[in-house]
């Protein structure tokens, strides 16, 4: 069937929305994308509205968040309506949306995860169902409730020469770990480009250290470096999950743009290179999705400190700007047919998780 995901991710850039035609199982094949940035002033807004999230003892009433999920909810109406344009099929030929909405807070350590946007408004839009609210079941169950995309890479990666792993840096880095038996493990690592993002704004220089020339042009401070990396968490065996707020540029500040740059690059490749060490197989490539493939420094200082080889998916004929919104189309499909999406390798849940709330038109 016809399916479209959305996704709009930690690193607050934009919406990603994609077509695909797929049976949830084996058969994927991609249609369509679309990648809709954020403007400055929403960019701030949903910023806000995270921190707000973080503050609080659990999701309730808090009127700038509830503002920002009116107007994500509308981006995401014009997201789905762009894409139904620009790939010349209508909402009645799409079976199903998967809608992620936008992660304001995940703290499963308190047994919730909070996601915005209004899937029955989405649905009603189009007329089409929507599959929404994703995450919240696997936390119930004491779950991590992420990563959500390892069913997906299986599906992708059945072809690929095992062990393997795929990698997506986006605000926050995660892995996929497809063992020689297809066995997975997933989980958080860590910062992909949310600190070098956070730095790069702080300073006035631009949103995002385009390619990593900034950094490539600083030096790591290795006293900053360590102390950011004696944090426990990444001592902590799989699964686990992060929040995007969970670590600052604090160790950081005071560096130049450049070595403060540099060192938080760095630390997003090393905590790769942690939970690397934590898998019972190393991979033998090390496949990239996300944004973050375009950072070249990144790229190269993952090989550097993992002594794996690192390649974007891209090589593999994938679309790595358009994995993640694809894999939350394949995911609604599988909820359709009542599939798992989750499993205890993958977020920590006691067993396979049928994930996701059917919102109809």
């Amino acid at each position: 069937m016809l399916a479209i995901g959305l996704m709009s991710g930690t690193s607050r850039d934009g919406i990603d929305a994609a077509l695909i035609e797929t049976d949830g199982e084996g058969q994927v094949a991609p249609v369509a994308f679309h990648s809709q940035p954020y403007k400055d002033g929403f960019r701030v807004r949903l910023a806000e509205a995270c921190t707000r999230a973080m503050a609080m003892e659990r999701p309730g009433e808090e009127p700038l968040i509830a503002s920002v999920e009116e107007e994500l909810t509308g981006l995401h109406v014009e997201a789905v309506a762009d894409l139904l344009g620009r790939s010349g099929h209508l909402a009645e030929d799409i079976a199903v949306i998967g809608f992620h909405g936008h992660t304001v807070a995940h703290r499963p350590a308190h047994g919730w995860t909070w996601q915005i946007g209004d899937s029955a408004a989405l649905a009603g839009a189009f007329g089409i169902p929507v599959v929404g609210d994703l995450r919240s079941a696997d936390v119930a169950a004491g779950g991590q409730g992420a990563p959500l995309l390892p069913v997906y890479h299986r599906a992708l990666a059945d072809g690929l020469k095992k062990p393997a792993a795929i990698l997506n840096l986006g605000g926050v880095a995660n892995i996929t770990a497809i063992g020689a038996d297809g066995a997975l493990v997933a989980f958080d690592t860590g910062m992909a480009s949310g600190l070098i993002d956070n730095w790069m704004q702080a300073h006035g220089v631009a949103t995002f250290d385009e390619s990593g020339a900034m950094a490539a042009r600083g030096t790591v401070d290795e006293s900053a470096l360590a102390q950011m990396l004696a944090d426990p968490w990444f001592a902590q065996p799989p699964p686990k999950s992060i929040d995007r707020e969970a670590f600052t540029t604090m160790a950081v500040a005071g560096l130049s743009v450049e070595d403060g740059a540099a060192t938080l690059t760095a630390f997003s490749a090393a905590a790769v290179a942690r939970g690397i060490a934590h898998l019972a197989e190393p991979p033998v490539c090390i496949h990239v999705a996300g944004g973050g493939r375009h950072n070249a420094t990144l790229m190269a200082m993952i090989g550097e400190r993992s002594g794996i080889a690192v390649r974007s998916v891209d090589a593999l004929g994938w679309d790595g700007d358009a994995l993640e919104a694809q894999g939350f189309a394949y995911m609604a499909v599988r909820r359709l047919r009542d599939l798992p999406i989750s499993f205890p390798g993958t977020t920590g849940a006691p067993a396979p998780m049928t994930g996701g709330v059917i919102f109809r038109a």
